[in-house]
């Protein structure tokens, strides 16, 4: 039997981006109380969003509390804020990496702690938007990748330790066309002949499959061609990374990393000149 969504208590990150918009107007159309948090609400946002920077210890605390009081309790977090970016695996962690594990990793993991109580209570859910990196790493990518794999494990964590009285679901979206990808293609790091893109509305479908189904389900990729990937990451992962591989060589000689600096590694390695 499916949770029924009318009158659910539902808090989601990131809920002024691409994703979160879309998952926060399904939830609301469905007849549930939705608050959102994201660090620049929009003024046309479908719901009520507070703000909140969630890299700050304090700025968390503060707006979850206000976010549970105005809603009674808390029956659904949807930790769906993320961000993207060029970080090669070869080059020392930057800014930009430890800004991708602060937001990605730690701020979902900040948002939950400050939940537990209220979803404990209401014998509530938590559903972790990750990705299809988690599992099925791309090159360039490195602090994306390993981010979404942490989140995984601290979802596996969590629910070790919650799961008598609350359900974690990690949903697995491939690639989806969002500003996400914008800093990595203006590095010129494009992996647009990478991935094979999926529309918004199946991660949304997906999404509100695991905050609604009856038992809450432990692994949900968003598409048919994601559930063979996620199988084959997980069983056959020699073979994926020969997929990958092979498909990175392919962009190198078309072209695709010329002229991009944090790619000049791979390109030289691949036979190619700068």
């Amino acid at each position: 039997m499916s949770r029924d969504p009318r009158g659910m208590r539902v808090l989601v990150t990131g809920a002024s981006g691409t994703f979160g918009r879309a998952i926060c107007a399904r939830f609301d159309a469905l007849g549930a109380r939705v608050i959102g948090l994201d660090l620049k609400p929009r003024a046309d946002d479908p719901v009520e969003v507070l703000p909140c920077d969630i890299t700050d210890d304090h700025a968390v605390s503060v707006a979850v509390a206000e976010a549970i009081s105005a809603l009674g309790g808390l029956d659904l977090l949807i930790n769906n804020a993320g961000i993207g970016g060029p970080a090669p695996a070869e080059l020392p962690p930057g800014a930009e990496v430890r800004r991708q594990l602060d937001i990605n990793l730690l701020g979902a993991w900040r948002v939950t702690a400050a939940c537990v109580d209220a979803l404990v209570t209401s014998r509530g859910r938590v559903v972790m938007l990750t990705s299809r990196m988690a599992v099925m790493q791309l090159p360039l990518a490195a602090a994306y990748g390993a981010s979404k794999r942490a989140l995984v494990a601290y979802a596996d964590a969590l629910r070790l330790e919650i799961g008598t009285h609350v359900g974690v679901t990690c949903v697995y979206p491939s690639a989806v066309r969002s500003p996400i990808h914008d800093a990595t293609a203006e590095a010129g790091l494009s992996l647009e002949g990478m991935s094979q893109f999926e529309p918004l509305e199946g991660v949304v479908r997906t999404v509100e499959k695991a905050a609604l189904s009856g038992r809450a389900r432990r692994d949900l990729p968003t598409t048919r061609r994601g559930s063979v990937e996620f199988f084959l990451a997980r069983h056959f992962p020699a073979l994926t990374d020969r997929i990958v591989a092979r498909t990175l060589a392919g962009r190198v000689r078309s072209g695709a990393f010329a002229g991009a600096a944090l790619a000049a590694g791979v390109v030289a390695r691949h036979g190619g000149t700068e």
